[in-house]
Protein backbone atom coordinates (compact mmCIF):
# COMPACT_ATOMS: atom_id res chain seq x y z
CA UNK A 1 0.00 0.00 0.00
CA UNK A 2 1.02 3.45 -1.21
CA UNK A 3 1.93 6.15 2.16
CA UNK A 4 -1.15 8.21 0.36
CA UNK A 5 -3.18 7.34 -2.21
CA UNK A 6 -3.67 10.31 -4.96
CA UNK A 7 -6.78 11.23 -7.20
CA UNK A 8 -8.99 8.80 -6.47
CA UNK A 9 -12.13 10.67 -5.21
CA UNK A 10 -14.36 10.24 -8.20
CA UNK A 11 -14.10 6.32 -8.32
CA UNK A 12 -14.16 6.06 -4.56
CA UNK A 13 -17.60 8.09 -5.00
CA UNK A 14 -18.77 5.91 -7.43
CA UNK A 15 -18.28 3.27 -5.13
CA UNK A 16 -19.89 4.66 -2.30
CA UNK A 17 -23.26 5.13 -4.55
CA UNK A 18 -23.03 1.72 -5.04
CA UNK A 19 -23.05 0.82 -1.88
CA UNK A 20 -26.44 2.70 -1.20
CA UNK A 21 -28.23 0.67 -3.24
CA UNK A 22 -31.53 -0.71 -1.41
CA UNK A 23 -32.13 -3.38 -4.41
CA UNK A 24 -29.12 -4.47 -6.27
CA UNK A 25 -29.18 -3.00 -9.77
CA UNK A 26 -25.77 -2.77 -10.23
CA UNK A 27 -22.47 -4.14 -9.22
CA UNK A 28 -19.07 -2.68 -8.74
CA UNK A 29 -16.38 -3.74 -11.80
CA UNK A 30 -12.90 -1.61 -11.60
CA UNK A 31 -10.23 -2.43 -14.83
CA UNK A 32 -7.33 -0.35 -16.16
CA UNK A 33 -3.71 -1.09 -17.08
CA UNK A 34 -1.53 -3.14 -14.69
CA UNK A 35 0.31 -0.36 -12.44
CA UNK A 36 -2.79 2.22 -12.20
CA UNK A 37 -3.53 0.87 -8.44
CA UNK A 38 -6.49 -1.06 -8.88
CA UNK A 39 -5.74 -3.50 -5.92
CA UNK A 40 -4.73 -0.46 -4.29
CA UNK A 41 -7.88 0.67 -4.74
CA UNK A 42 -9.76 -1.96 -4.31
CA UNK A 43 -8.05 -2.16 -0.62
CA UNK A 44 -9.52 1.24 0.33
CA UNK A 45 -13.17 0.00 -0.66
CA UNK A 46 -12.79 -2.88 1.51
CA UNK A 47 -13.43 -0.63 4.83
CA UNK A 48 -15.91 1.49 3.66
CA UNK A 49 -18.21 -1.24 3.17
CA UNK A 50 -17.61 -2.86 6.41
CA UNK A 51 -18.00 0.41 7.98
CA UNK A 52 -21.13 0.91 6.75
CA UNK A 53 -22.04 -2.34 7.63
CA UNK A 54 -21.24 -4.85 4.95
CA UNK A 55 -19.73 -8.21 4.91
CA UNK A 56 -16.96 -8.90 2.73
CA UNK A 57 -15.74 -11.63 1.45
CA UNK A 58 -13.38 -12.62 -1.52
CA UNK A 59 -9.76 -12.94 -2.71
CA UNK A 60 -7.28 -12.32 -5.66
CA UNK A 61 -9.22 -15.09 -8.10
CA UNK A 62 -6.20 -17.55 -9.91
CA UNK A 63 -7.33 -19.26 -13.61
CA UNK A 64 -7.32 -22.39 -11.44
CA UNK A 65 -10.29 -21.30 -9.78
CA UNK A 66 -12.53 -20.95 -13.08
CA UNK A 67 -11.33 -24.31 -14.09
CA UNK A 68 -15.17 -26.22 -13.57
CA UNK A 69 -18.38 -24.85 -11.95
CA UNK A 70 -17.42 -27.59 -8.86
CA UNK A 71 -14.56 -25.88 -7.92
CA UNK A 72 -15.97 -22.09 -8.40
CA UNK A 73 -18.55 -23.04 -6.23
CA UNK A 74 -15.82 -24.32 -3.90
CA UNK A 75 -14.42 -21.11 -4.46
CA UNK A 76 -17.59 -19.06 -3.09
CA UNK A 77 -18.07 -21.48 -0.40
CA UNK A 78 -14.45 -20.74 0.92
CA UNK A 79 -14.73 -17.17 1.12
CA UNK A 80 -18.35 -16.89 2.34
CA UNK A 81 -17.83 -18.99 5.06
CA UNK A 82 -14.73 -16.99 6.30
CA UNK A 83 -17.18 -14.19 6.88
CA UNK A 84 -19.84 -16.35 8.25
CA UNK A 85 -17.78 -18.87 10.24
CA UNK A 86 -18.73 -16.76 14.02
CA UNK A 87 -22.40 -16.52 13.20
CA UNK A 88 -24.16 -18.89 15.19
CA UNK A 89 -27.21 -20.45 14.20
CA UNK A 90 -30.17 -20.19 16.46
CA UNK A 91 -33.06 -22.13 17.62
CA UNK A 92 -35.48 -20.18 15.35
CA UNK A 93 -33.32 -20.60 12.18
CA UNK A 94 -33.55 -24.32 12.72
CA UNK A 95 -36.22 -24.73 9.74
CA UNK A 96 -34.31 -23.11 7.11
CA UNK A 97 -31.77 -26.01 7.21
CA UNK A 98 -33.90 -28.87 7.57
CA UNK A 99 -31.54 -31.64 6.82
CA UNK A 100 -30.17 -30.79 10.44
CA UNK A 101 -32.24 -31.62 13.67
CA UNK A 102 -32.78 -29.04 15.87
CA UNK A 103 -30.31 -30.47 18.74
CA UNK A 104 -27.91 -30.09 15.87
CA UNK A 105 -28.23 -26.68 14.48
CA UNK A 106 -29.10 -25.00 17.32
CA UNK A 107 -25.30 -22.71 18.87
CA UNK A 108 -23.78 -24.71 15.83
CA UNK A 109 -21.99 -21.84 13.66
CA UNK A 110 -22.58 -21.04 10.13
CA UNK A 111 -19.07 -22.08 8.85
CA UNK A 112 -17.32 -24.34 6.34
CA UNK A 113 -18.90 -27.67 7.31
CA UNK A 114 -22.10 -26.40 7.29
CA UNK A 115 -22.16 -24.55 4.01
CA UNK A 116 -20.86 -27.81 2.58
CA UNK A 117 -23.61 -29.65 4.18
CA UNK A 118 -26.14 -27.09 2.89
CA UNK A 119 -24.99 -27.05 -0.70
CA UNK A 120 -24.56 -30.63 -1.03
CA UNK A 121 -28.32 -31.46 0.47
CA UNK A 122 -29.57 -28.74 -1.57
CA UNK A 123 -31.13 -30.46 -5.24
CA UNK A 124 -30.68 -29.83 -8.25
CA UNK A 125 -27.24 -28.49 -10.87
CA UNK A 126 -24.34 -26.65 -9.49
CA UNK A 127 -26.27 -23.61 -9.66
CA UNK A 128 -29.22 -24.63 -8.15
CA UNK A 129 -27.06 -25.70 -4.95
CA UNK A 130 -25.53 -22.34 -5.08
CA UNK A 131 -28.62 -20.24 -5.00
CA UNK A 132 -29.91 -22.01 -2.48
CA UNK A 133 -27.31 -21.89 -0.33
CA UNK A 134 -27.02 -18.18 -0.53
CA UNK A 135 -31.04 -17.90 -0.15
CA UNK A 136 -30.71 -19.52 3.05
CA UNK A 137 -27.37 -17.77 4.51
CA UNK A 138 -29.44 -14.45 3.90
CA UNK A 139 -32.27 -15.96 5.50
CA UNK A 140 -30.14 -16.53 8.33
CA UNK A 141 -28.06 -13.44 8.50
CA UNK A 142 -31.03 -10.67 7.72
CA UNK A 143 -31.79 -10.48 11.19
CA UNK A 144 -28.41 -9.18 12.29
CA UNK A 145 -28.83 -5.52 10.59
CA UNK A 146 -26.18 -6.81 7.68
CA UNK A 147 -26.46 -4.41 4.57
CA UNK A 148 -25.52 -7.70 2.69
CA UNK A 149 -22.19 -9.50 1.30
CA UNK A 150 -19.97 -7.98 -0.89
CA UNK A 151 -17.80 -10.87 -3.31
CA UNK A 152 -14.45 -9.12 -3.73
CA UNK A 153 -12.56 -10.76 -6.47
CA UNK A 154 -9.04 -9.13 -8.17
CA UNK A 155 -7.56 -10.41 -11.43
CA UNK A 156 -10.41 -10.96 -12.33
CA UNK A 157 -9.47 -11.47 -16.29
CA UNK A 158 -8.41 -14.96 -15.35
CA UNK A 159 -11.70 -16.37 -15.19
CA UNK A 160 -13.32 -18.06 -18.58
CA UNK A 161 -15.45 -20.69 -19.58
CA UNK A 162 -14.26 -23.95 -21.30
CA UNK A 163 -16.58 -24.73 -23.67
CA UNK A 164 -14.83 -27.91 -25.32
CA UNK A 165 -14.59 -29.59 -21.58
CA UNK A 166 -18.55 -28.33 -21.13
CA UNK A 167 -17.43 -26.70 -18.27
CA UNK A 168 -19.41 -23.12 -17.41
CA UNK A 169 -17.68 -21.38 -14.05
CA UNK A 170 -17.56 -17.81 -15.42
CA UNK A 171 -21.06 -18.12 -16.63
CA UNK A 172 -22.23 -19.73 -13.86
CA UNK A 173 -20.74 -16.98 -11.76
CA UNK A 174 -23.08 -14.22 -12.97
CA UNK A 175 -26.10 -16.53 -13.38
CA UNK A 176 -26.14 -16.98 -9.88
CA UNK A 177 -25.44 -13.47 -9.38
CA UNK A 178 -28.31 -12.01 -11.61
CA UNK A 179 -30.66 -14.68 -10.25
CA UNK A 180 -30.28 -14.20 -6.77
CA UNK A 181 -30.28 -10.44 -7.54
CA UNK A 182 -33.59 -10.46 -8.47
CA UNK A 183 -35.03 -11.98 -5.46
CA UNK A 184 -33.84 -8.58 -4.08
CA UNK A 185 -30.74 -10.59 -1.91
CA UNK A 186 -28.29 -7.92 -1.37
CA UNK A 187 -24.98 -9.97 -2.34
CA UNK A 188 -22.95 -8.14 -4.83
CA UNK A 189 -20.23 -8.74 -7.08
CA UNK A 190 -17.29 -6.43 -6.92
CA UNK A 191 -14.79 -7.21 -9.80
CA UNK A 192 -11.12 -5.58 -10.71
CA UNK A 193 -9.33 -6.41 -13.73
CA UNK A 194 -7.20 -5.97 -16.83
CA UNK A 195 -9.51 -3.76 -19.76
CA UNK A 196 -9.73 -7.36 -21.53
CA UNK A 197 -11.97 -8.17 -18.24
CA UNK A 198 -15.58 -6.64 -19.56
CA UNK A 199 -15.52 -7.40 -23.01
CA UNK A 200 -14.89 -11.13 -21.87
CA UNK A 201 -17.73 -10.52 -19.81
CA UNK A 202 -20.35 -9.39 -22.11
CA UNK A 203 -19.29 -12.15 -24.43
CA UNK A 204 -20.02 -14.37 -22.04
CA UNK A 205 -23.01 -13.35 -21.31
CA UNK A 206 -24.44 -10.25 -22.78
CA UNK A 207 -26.50 -9.12 -19.80
CA UNK A 208 -23.12 -8.41 -18.14
CA UNK A 209 -23.58 -5.18 -19.44
CA UNK A 210 -26.39 -3.83 -18.02
CA UNK A 211 -25.70 -5.71 -14.61
CA UNK A 212 -21.86 -4.23 -14.01
CA UNK A 213 -21.00 -0.61 -13.62
CA UNK A 214 -17.70 -0.17 -14.83
CA UNK A 215 -15.17 2.29 -13.55
CA UNK A 216 -12.02 2.61 -15.54
CA UNK A 217 -8.86 4.08 -13.64
CA UNK A 218 -6.34 6.02 -15.32
CA UNK A 219 -2.98 7.35 -14.89
CA UNK A 220 -2.82 10.11 -12.32
CA UNK A 221 -2.70 13.66 -13.98
CA UNK A 222 0.17 16.16 -13.10
CA UNK A 223 -1.72 17.19 -10.35
CA UNK A 224 -2.51 14.28 -8.79
CA UNK A 225 1.08 12.69 -9.42
CA UNK A 226 2.89 15.70 -7.40
CA UNK A 227 0.12 15.10 -4.76
CA UNK A 228 1.45 11.22 -4.67
CA UNK A 229 4.95 12.72 -4.54
CA UNK A 230 4.67 14.95 -1.65
CA UNK A 231 2.06 14.04 0.43
CA UNK A 232 4.06 10.78 1.82
CA UNK A 233 7.39 13.21 2.50
CA UNK A 234 5.33 16.30 4.15
CA UNK A 235 5.98 14.90 7.57
CA UNK A 236 8.28 17.45 8.89
CA UNK A 237 10.39 14.82 10.43
CA UNK A 238 11.49 13.49 7.14
CA UNK A 239 14.87 14.33 6.54
CA UNK A 240 14.40 14.56 2.41
CA UNK A 241 12.56 17.17 0.66
CA UNK A 242 11.90 16.65 -3.39
CA UNK A 243 12.86 19.65 -5.31
CA UNK A 244 10.97 20.98 -8.14
CA UNK A 245 13.51 19.39 -10.64
CA UNK A 246 13.40 16.13 -8.63
CA UNK A 247 9.60 16.48 -8.95
CA UNK A 248 9.18 17.10 -12.50
CA UNK A 249 12.21 13.88 -13.43
CA UNK A 250 9.42 11.92 -11.22
CA UNK A 251 6.51 12.68 -13.58
CA UNK A 252 7.61 12.52 -16.86
CA UNK A 253 9.28 8.82 -15.99
CA UNK A 254 6.34 7.63 -14.31
CA UNK A 255 4.04 9.06 -16.89
CA UNK A 256 1.32 9.50 -13.91
CA UNK A 257 1.16 5.41 -13.26
CA UNK A 258 1.08 4.71 -9.32
CA UNK A 259 2.88 2.26 -9.21
CA UNK A 260 5.64 3.45 -11.45
CA UNK A 261 6.17 7.21 -9.04
CA UNK A 262 6.05 4.71 -6.11
CA UNK A 263 8.84 2.97 -7.76
CA UNK A 264 10.93 5.94 -8.34
CA UNK A 265 10.10 7.75 -5.08
CA UNK A 266 11.28 4.95 -2.97
CA UNK A 267 14.39 4.67 -5.67
CA UNK A 268 15.47 8.12 -5.28
CA UNK A 269 14.38 8.66 -1.36
CA UNK A 270 16.70 5.97 -0.88
CA UNK A 271 19.24 7.36 -2.88
CA UNK A 272 19.22 10.39 -1.49
CA UNK A 273 19.69 9.54 1.67
CA UNK A 274 22.57 7.70 1.24
CA UNK A 275 24.09 10.97 -0.11
CA UNK A 276 22.89 13.33 2.39
CA UNK A 277 24.98 10.92 4.80
CA UNK A 278 27.98 11.24 2.82
CA UNK A 279 27.99 14.75 2.23
CA UNK A 280 27.10 14.76 -1.29
CA UNK A 281 24.06 17.16 -2.78
CA UNK A 282 21.50 14.58 -3.64
CA UNK A 283 21.27 13.67 -7.09
CA UNK A 284 18.95 10.88 -8.74
CA UNK A 285 20.38 8.72 -10.97
CA UNK A 286 17.61 8.44 -13.67
CA UNK A 287 18.87 6.00 -16.48
CA UNK A 288 20.14 3.60 -13.45
CA UNK A 289 16.55 3.60 -12.11
CA UNK A 290 14.82 3.52 -15.15
CA UNK A 291 17.58 0.04 -15.67
CA UNK A 292 16.36 -1.15 -12.83
CA UNK A 293 12.76 -0.48 -13.22
CA UNK A 294 13.43 -2.69 -16.36
CA UNK A 295 14.48 -5.53 -14.75
CA UNK A 296 12.27 -5.46 -12.25
CA UNK A 297 8.96 -5.10 -14.15
CA UNK A 298 9.45 -5.82 -17.63
CA UNK A 299 11.86 -8.06 -18.60
CA UNK A 300 10.52 -11.11 -16.81
CA UNK A 301 7.70 -10.47 -19.28
CA UNK A 302 9.47 -9.73 -22.50
CA UNK A 303 11.75 -12.73 -21.72
CA UNK A 304 7.77 -15.11 -22.27
CA UNK A 305 7.82 -13.56 -25.86
CA UNK A 306 8.84 -15.61 -28.58
CA UNK A 307 11.69 -13.84 -31.46
CA UNK A 308 9.06 -13.58 -33.75
CA UNK A 309 6.70 -11.66 -31.24
CA UNK A 310 9.38 -9.05 -30.32
CA UNK A 311 9.71 -8.57 -33.79
CA UNK A 312 5.71 -7.36 -33.80
CA UNK A 313 6.12 -5.71 -30.62
CA UNK A 314 9.02 -3.58 -32.16
CA UNK A 315 7.34 -2.69 -35.00
CA UNK A 316 4.19 -1.43 -33.02
CA UNK A 317 6.73 0.46 -29.97
CA UNK A 318 7.84 2.15 -33.66
CA UNK A 319 4.52 3.39 -34.68
CA UNK A 320 3.57 7.16 -33.37
CA UNK A 321 0.44 5.74 -31.66
CA UNK A 322 1.76 2.97 -29.49
CA UNK A 323 1.19 4.77 -26.63
CA UNK A 324 -2.29 5.05 -27.49
CA UNK A 325 -3.93 2.70 -29.84
CA UNK A 326 -3.25 0.94 -32.96
CA UNK A 327 -4.49 -1.53 -35.89
CA UNK A 328 -3.56 -4.35 -37.78
CA UNK A 329 -3.19 -2.15 -40.83
CA UNK A 330 -0.40 0.13 -38.99
CA UNK A 331 1.35 -2.55 -37.96
CA UNK A 332 1.42 -4.41 -41.69
CA UNK A 333 2.48 -0.84 -43.27
CA UNK A 334 5.16 -0.20 -40.81
CA UNK A 335 6.06 -3.73 -40.61
CA UNK A 336 6.62 -3.41 -44.87
CA UNK A 337 9.07 -0.08 -43.67
CA UNK A 338 11.38 -1.14 -41.21
CA UNK A 339 11.80 -5.13 -41.33
CA UNK A 340 13.54 -7.69 -43.78
CA UNK A 341 10.66 -9.84 -43.51
CA UNK A 342 7.44 -8.25 -42.65
CA UNK A 343 4.16 -9.44 -41.14
CA UNK A 344 1.00 -10.10 -43.32
CA UNK A 345 -2.49 -9.26 -42.09
CA UNK A 346 -3.34 -12.75 -41.16
CA UNK A 347 -0.33 -13.00 -39.39
CA UNK A 348 -0.65 -9.98 -37.27
CA UNK A 349 -4.20 -10.39 -36.80
CA UNK A 350 -2.43 -14.46 -35.17
CA UNK A 351 0.04 -13.16 -33.27
CA UNK A 352 -2.15 -10.53 -31.24
CA UNK A 353 -4.53 -13.12 -30.00
CA UNK A 354 -1.03 -14.51 -28.71
CA UNK A 355 -0.45 -11.46 -27.46
CA UNK A 356 -3.36 -10.65 -25.94
CA UNK A 357 -3.62 -14.21 -23.80
CA UNK A 358 -0.81 -13.57 -22.75
CA UNK A 359 -2.07 -10.36 -21.25
CA UNK A 360 0.22 -7.78 -23.35
CA UNK A 361 -2.41 -6.82 -25.88
CA UNK A 362 -5.67 -6.23 -25.59
CA UNK A 363 -8.35 -5.54 -28.00
CA UNK A 364 -11.08 -2.98 -26.79
CA UNK A 365 -14.57 -2.85 -28.25
CA UNK A 366 -14.08 -0.90 -31.14
CA UNK A 367 -11.35 -3.22 -32.58
CA UNK A 368 -8.14 -1.03 -32.03
CA UNK A 369 -5.40 -2.48 -29.90
CA UNK A 370 -3.35 -1.31 -27.09
CA UNK A 371 -0.50 -2.45 -24.67
CA UNK A 372 -1.91 -3.71 -21.12
CA UNK A 373 1.47 -2.62 -19.84
CA UNK A 374 1.94 0.84 -19.26
CA UNK A 375 4.84 2.18 -20.45
CA UNK A 376 5.37 -1.13 -22.40
CA UNK A 377 6.54 0.71 -25.70
CA UNK A 378 9.19 3.13 -23.77
CA UNK A 379 10.71 -0.38 -22.92
CA UNK A 380 10.80 -1.59 -26.00
CA UNK A 381 11.97 1.41 -27.70
CA UNK A 382 14.77 1.38 -25.21
CA UNK A 383 15.60 -2.44 -26.20
CA UNK A 384 15.66 -1.13 -30.02
CA UNK A 385 18.15 1.73 -29.15
CA UNK A 386 20.40 -0.81 -27.04
CA UNK A 387 20.10 -3.49 -29.65
CA UNK A 388 21.39 -0.50 -32.39
CA UNK A 389 24.09 0.83 -30.36
CA UNK A 390 27.31 -0.41 -31.35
Amino acid sequence: MPPHLAGREKETGEFKRILDQNVILENFLLTGLRGVGKTVLLDTLKPLAIQIGWLWAGTDISESSSVTEEIMAQRLIVDLAVVTSNIIIGSNETKKIGFLSKEEVHHKKLNYEVLTAIYKSTPGLVSDKLKGLLQTVWEIIKPLNTRGIIFAYDEAQTMSDHSEKEQYPLSLLLDIFQSIQKKNIPFMLVLTGLPTLFPKLVETRTYSERMFRVVVLNRLNEKESKEAILKPIEDAKCPIKFNEASINMIIKESDGYPYFIQFICREVFDIFLQQLKRGEKPSAPIEEITRKLDQDFFAGRWAKVTDRQKDLLCVIASLESCHEEFTVQEIVEKSLKILDKSFSNSHVNQMLSLLVESGLIYKNRHGKYSFAVPLLGKFIQRQIKMNETP
